[in-house]
């Protein structure tokens, strides 16, 4: 799920970033970092849900003695818990991410969902599917029901805007994002837009998308999800972003950037688990490193992969080294 690809444009050198899955938890502080919006690091004094039905989790039950102590340290880390329709439809996802938000609050943990069901999503590629138009608005806005009086962070719809530039629908894409951001901002909940990678669009055009689906009205956007840049590369980028879109802060990615990106965005070989979430409380615009993409599972049938979103044992363990 979530291909974030990288088109043919000349790659900046980057330099590697070796990082080892750490105690889930670790690194966080108290922040009083304030964004233009007003709003404060929804991260300052909370950790990341760790989910007991994520992949990793799931996977745990039938692994392999070999397996198990990998996939343990993905279960045990916080990663984001992404709402498709094809798992919880419009009737359903209300309850889903109620009960959630509250199991994460009973923890004294914060939920990070990824709203992930927009139509013509992914642009019919590896992670193709969503809902139609009509039925789009509908399903948001039963997620914002399940949000209410819920303390939570939602990013929304990975590669939407980014990709919306090649497949020529972008003022579509800007309204209906748009139309989700006011849906989704009217619980008080802490959203992020989807802000492409640095090997993507130029900080320019990025901005400028951000801009047109009202980033202004949310604490930011987040970057490099499922994907494998580095967290330096990242930063830069997202930086200039930030400048340019009014000093939205953001989020990156780091669940598998720990020796950066060779190019490819489908299950490329040789990649590895990068920071663990944690924080950042420098006085920049970043609020956190979080593992967004969920590790272990597939970008796609490519590269010995099963499909989108699959857990993959093989790929799982690979990423540890």
């Amino acid at each position: 799920m979530a291909s974030s690809r990288t088109f043919s444009r000349p790659l900046v050198v980057l330099s590697l970033l070796v990082s080892a899955v750490i105690i889930a938890g670790a690194g966080w502080a108290v922040s009083n970092q304030v964004s233009a919006n007003g709003s404060s690091n929804p991260f300052g004094a909370t950790t990341p849900y760790v989910s007991p039905e994520s992949s990793a989790a799931k996977a745990l039950p039938g692994a392999t003695s070999a397996e198990k102590a990998a996939f343990q340290k993905f279960a045990a880390t916080p990663s984001a818990i992404w709402l498709l329709p094809e798992d919880h439809d419009t009737a359903s996802i209300a309850d889903f991410v109620a009960d959630t938000a509250a199991a994460a609050s009973a923890d004294e943990k914060t939920a990070v969902f990824v709203v992930y069901g927009i139509p013509d999503r992914d642009c019919s590629n590896e992670s193709a599917g969503g809902l139609t138009a009509a039925e789009y608005p509908a399903w948001v806005a039963a997620i914002a029901k399940g949000l209410v009086d819920q303390s939570a962070v939602v990013i929304v719809e990975p590669d939407s805007l980014a990709l919306s530039v090649s497949c020529g629908n972008t003022d579509e894409r800007t309204s209906q994002i748009s139309a989700a951001v006011d849906s989704l901002t009217a619980t008080g909940t802490s959203l992020y837009l989807d802000g492409g990678h640095s090997n993507w669009l130029t900080p320019q055009v990025q901005a400028t998308l951000l801009s047109a689906a009202g980033v202004s009205r949310t604490r930011g956007f987040a970057s490099n999800v499922s994907n494998f840049n580095t967290t330096e590369a990242e930063r830069a980028y997202d930086e200039q972003v930030s400048a340019l879109a009014g000093g939205a802060h953001y989020l990156i990615d780091t669940s598998r950037n720990g020796s950066g990106s060779n190019g490819e965005w489908c299950n490329p070989s040789g990649r590895t688990v990068g920071d663990a979430p944690s924080v950042v409380t420098d006085g920049t615009a970043l609020d956190a490193l979080l593992w967004i993409k969920n590790p272990g599972e597939s970008d796609g049938q490519c590269n010995g992969g099963p499909a989108a979103g699959d857990w993959w044992p093989a790929g799982a363990l690979a990423l540890l080294g």
